[in-house]
C-alpha cells in the first residue's frame, strides 16, 4: 500500500512537471540571435596614374618684328604622373605632373625660315575638376576642364645663324592657359585599371631674344594636345 501510494506521488508530481514546463519557459524572455554585421569596407578617395605622355603642339606663332615670321614648336613623348582626389564617387580634382623640352625654330620668310630660336624645359601641371561616369561597370569614362600653368626654365638660345638672323638670347614667359579633358580607366579590378586621357591646353606664351639685329619680340602658340596612356591604380 505504502508502495502504491509512493508510486502514485512520484507519477503526479512528474505528470506537473511536464505540464508547467512550458509555461515557466513561456514566461522566459526570448533573444533573438545576434549576427555580427561585417564592417563596410572603408571608400579611399585618392587614386594614381602612370602615364607615356604624348605633347603635340601647334606650328604657330610669329615675331613681332618681322612681317610673314612664324614659329613651329617641337612635339615629345615624357613619363608623367597624375594625382586624383575624389570627393564623391563622381566628382575629383586631378594633378598631372611631369617635364618635356621642346624646341623652337623659325618658319615663314628669309629672315625666320630655319632660324634656330632655341630650347626650354617645360613644367606644366595641370589641375582639372572632374565628373566620372560611374554606371558602366568596369568601364569608367570621365571628362574635365581645368587649368594649367607652365614654368619655362632650363632655356637656351640657338646661336646659329640662318644666314641672316642669329638669336643669341632666348626666353618664354611663365603664362597660364585654359584646358579641356575627356578619358577613361578600365578597371581590371577594384584597384588597378588601363587610362587613355586626352587634353588641350590653349598655351601661348610670350617670348623675347636678343640677335646680331636687334631686340626681339614675339608668341610662341604652344596650344598642346597631351595625349597619355598608361596604369591607374586606386587606393
Amino acid at each position: 500500500m505504502k508502495r502504491f501510494s509512493l508510486l502514485a506521488g512520484l507519477l503526479t508530481a512528474t505528470a506537473l512537471t511536464a505540464i508547467s514546463a512550458p509555461a515557466i519557459a513561456a514566461d522566459l524572455p526570448t533573444k533573438s540571435p545576434v549576427f555580427k554585421a561585417a564592417a563596410a569596407e572603408a571608400w579611399n578617395p585618392w587614386m594614381l596614374r602612370v602615364r607615356a605622355l604624348g605633347v603635340v603642339t601647334r606650328d604657330s606663332g610669329n615675331v613681332d618684328q618681322v612681317a610673314g615670321s612664324g614659329l613651329a614648336t617641337s612635339d615629345s613623348v615624357v613619363p608623367e604622373l597624375d594625382i586624383s582626389y575624389f570627393f564623391t564617387k563622381n566628382i575629383a580634382v586631378e594633378l598631372i605632373l611631369g617635364v618635356t623640352k621642346h624646341h623652337v625654330t623659325g618658319t615663314g620668310v628669309a629672315a625666320t625660315n630655319n632660324l634656330d630660336v632655341g630650347k626650354a624645359w617645360l613644367l606644366p601641371p595641370t589641375l582639372t575638376l572632374q565628373y566620372h561616369f560611374t554606371d558602366l561597370g568596369a568601364f569608367k569614362p570621365y571628362v574635365g576642364a581645368g587649368v594649367n600653368y607652365t614654368v619655362f626654365f632650363n632655356q637656351s638660345a640657338g646661336n646659329v645663324s640662318n644666314g641672316i638672323v642669329t638669336i643669341t638670347n632666348s626666353h618664354l614667359h611663365d603664362t597660364f592657359a585654359p584646358a579641356l579633358q575627356i578619358g577613361f580607366d578600365y578597371m581590371i579590378d577594384k584597384h588597378w585599371g588601363v587610362n587613355v586621357d586626352v587634353k588641350k591646353l590653349w598655351l601661348r606664351p610670350g617670348w623675347d631674344g636678343t640677335s646680331n639685329v636687334g631686340a626681339l619680340t614675339g608668341k610662341v602658340n604652344l596650344d598642346p594636345w597631351l595625349i597619355g596612356t598608361g596604369v591607374t591604380y586606386k587606393f
